[in-house]
């Protein structure tokens, strides 16, 4: 128990004078007149809270002149309906405290609660002295009197006539049999809940009852409360006119911070308000829209079925607060029951309509859909095999018609710029390149054409030998070396090989041709004055390749697209720079024939890096 050497006590009271010292703490709190925090416990009403917090009750009130805690307890041993606490009364402002932060470590630390209690702890001080006489003259001027006969009227009102109880019990029974039977002999939805609402809202003598639905709720879907926020009031039964109506209203600002409660509804727990000024006195957000739509007092059950949330059963007591019992409270709980029920029939019955209709119309036309299919696989099958035929003779008549003359163009200009100077001028000599350098880049085009179609028709078989990882890292290097030279860029060779791991198993003139590809590109879209770096290691049984250059570099959005066929990058080099895009298209396809994998990390103006695994060949 909190207690304070001075002016707090502890000690056993009656509920009901328990109670009025409540009142009073709040009646003192509206004299003190300045910024002033009062909670009662059904501030934790919307909140899991530990068994020892169920048989507590208080009134906090923190302000900068006066504070006090008021805490009941129950003891475990005494009826739950037992008229005396164990009571203290305290002032201490580190007492006081020590209960707030207790108080504020069961929400949830971003909850806009959480932040307002911490507020409010670091702000207490001790009681003004004066105000803090004042408050002990009105205890006992407020408190003495009537002590003795207050107790022994509340010993008399606390027992209500058990003929009572057992005709309201009868009466609930009767409601619960009522709205059975309709939803058994009727399907009709909106008539079920129109009836079942109107009784129940009758029976309770609610000022209104509404049904919540949550936005594409249906208790078939698998997503969470959570990730369908939101809904709308789709049913709504009123006591009078004058209640203003909350029919198809939907809240789109202050229920997604409070959206934990609905992780709470969907296990079954039914949210008890007996005063909103009370319960939501932290959340200025939730309770302007609670007072804007005439909620006083709220009592909500969760519609249920399958352990899938559809939506809420809430009744509302809109002028008054309202201290709901238990009887009601389960009440509520089983017409939302019995509302999911009629809610599952309803979309069972929409399901099987829907699925009738869609066999009955698939049962129409399901022969003229197999004929359809049927002539369309032919035809498709039939235009593949010519595809084929086709692709084979256009590869055929590349590589006679094309490579037996191209090979002849660039061996005879490689012969002519071979001449001395003098057999030809300089002109000459120009047109003898431009035809070589023409012929090389076809040359290299159709070949590229050739390998990716041999691989993609599966006809592409590695040759596995053991070469030296070195002395092919070497050579990739110095058949680039002039064409890097010449654009003023840095190629360097990293070998970090152990010499005991240089034999490598794999097809090497594949691996030439994958380090070849990498180079020129790196080559091609570097700038003069950068660098290429080839970069070899082994780990475990994988040989690895790391090309890195200092080039232009590549937007992250254009990476996906980087090894797919005649792709050329949108970039300012795109126009400047020779290519078809398929020399990285097919760096690709060599390196996965042998089940390794290329990697790219780039950044805009910095440059690339490739990285290729290829694992050791058997």
């Amino acid at each position: 128990m909190l207690s304070s050497p001075d002016l707090s006590f502890s000690r056993n009271l009656p509920l009901v004078v328990f109670n009025q010292l409540g009142e009073l703490l709040q009646q003192m709190a509206q004299v003190v007149g300045t910024t002033v925090l009062v909670l009662t416990e059904a501030v934790l009403a919307r909140v899991d809270i530990p068994l020892e917090w169920q048989s507590q009750r208080f009134t906090l009130v923190i302000s900068e002149q006066f504070s006090a805690l008021l805490l009941g307890t129950q003891e475990q041993g005494e009826r739950k309906n037992s008229p005396g606490l164990n009571t203290s009364l305290t002032f201490n402002s580190e007492a006081i405290a020590l209960f707030v932060s207790q108080v504020r470590d069961l929400f949830d630390g971003n909850s806009y609660t959480h932040q307002h209690l911490e507020r409010y702890r670091q702000a207490l001080k001790p009681n003004e002295t004066e105000i803090q006489t004042k408050f002990t003259l009105l205890l006992l001027e407020y408190l003495l009197p009537q002590l003795t006969e207050e107790i022994t009227e509340t010993q008399v009102d606390d027992c209500p006539p058990v003929e009572d109880a057992w005709k309201h019990r009868m009466q609930r029974e009767h409601l619960l049999n009522q709205v059975t039977t309709q939803i058994r002999k009727n399907l009709d939805l909106p008539v079920i809940m129109a009836t079942a609402m109107a009784l129940v809202r009758e029976f309770l003598e609610l000022d209104r009852l509404v049904v919540y639905k949550f936005e594409t709720s249906q208790v078939n879907s698998h997503e969470t409360p959570a990730q369908r926020l939101g809904g709308y009031v789709v049913h709504e039964v009123c006591a009078e006119n004058a209640i203003s109506s909350v029919l198809d209203y939907r809240e789109e600002t202050c229920f997604t911070n409070n959206s934990t409660c609905w992780e709470k509804y969907r296990q079954g727990f039914t949210l008890v308000v007996d005063d909103v000024e009370k319960t939501y006195a932290l959340e200025e957000c939730l309770l302007n829209f609670l007072r804007n739509s005439q909620v006083r007092a709220k009592l909500v059950a969760p519609i249920i079925f399958e352990q899938k949330l559809w939506g809420l059963l809430i009744a509302h007591q809109c002028h008054t607060p309202r201290q709901w019992s238990e009887n009601e409270k389960s009440l509520l709980t089983s017409i939302a029951e019995q509302l999911a029920i009629a809610i599952h029939q309803s979309e069972l019955k929409q399901s099987l309509q829907d699925v009738t209709r869609t066999l009955t119309a698939e049962k129409q036309t399901l022969e003229k859909r197999v004929i359809e299919r049927t002539m369309a696989l032919r035809e498709a099958l039939l235009a593949a095999e010519a595809a084929s035929r086709l692709r084979n003779q256009f590869l055929a008549t590349i590589s006679h018609e094309l490579l037996t003359p191209l090979t002849y163009v660039i061996g005879m200009s490689s012969t002519l710029l071979r001449w001395p100077m003098g057999e030809l001028s300089q002109r000459q000599r120009d047109y003898l390149q431009t035809i070589h350098d023409s012929g090389e880049h076809l040359l290299e085009l159709i070949n590229d054409i050739l390998d990716l179609s041999q691989i993609e028709a599966g006809k592409t078989v590695l040759n596995i030998t053991a070469f030296s990882l070195t002395e092919t890292g070497k050579s990739s290097v110095e058949s680039l070396f002039k064409k890097a030279d010449s654009k003023q860029i840095n190629l360097k060779l990293d070998l970090q090989i152990d010499p005991q791991r240089d034999r490598f198993k794999a097809d090497v003139g594949r691996v030439g041709q994958i380090l070849w590809n990498l180079l020129t590109n790196a080559i091609k879209f570097t700038p003069e004055g950068g660098s290429v770096t080839l970069r070899i290691w082994v780990e475990d049984n994988m040989a690895i390749f790391q090309i890195e250059d200092t080039g232009i570099g590549i937007p992250e959005a254009q990476l996906p697209l980087l090894f797919e066929k005649f792709q050329q990058l949108d970039t300012p080099y795109r126009r400047s720079h020779e290519g078809t895009g398929l020399g990285l298209a097919l760096t690709k396809q060599l390196v996965e024939l042998h089940r390794g994998r290329i990697e790219v990390e780039s950044t805009v103006a910095i440059g690339s890096v490739f990285t290729v695994w290829i694992p050791a060949q058997s």
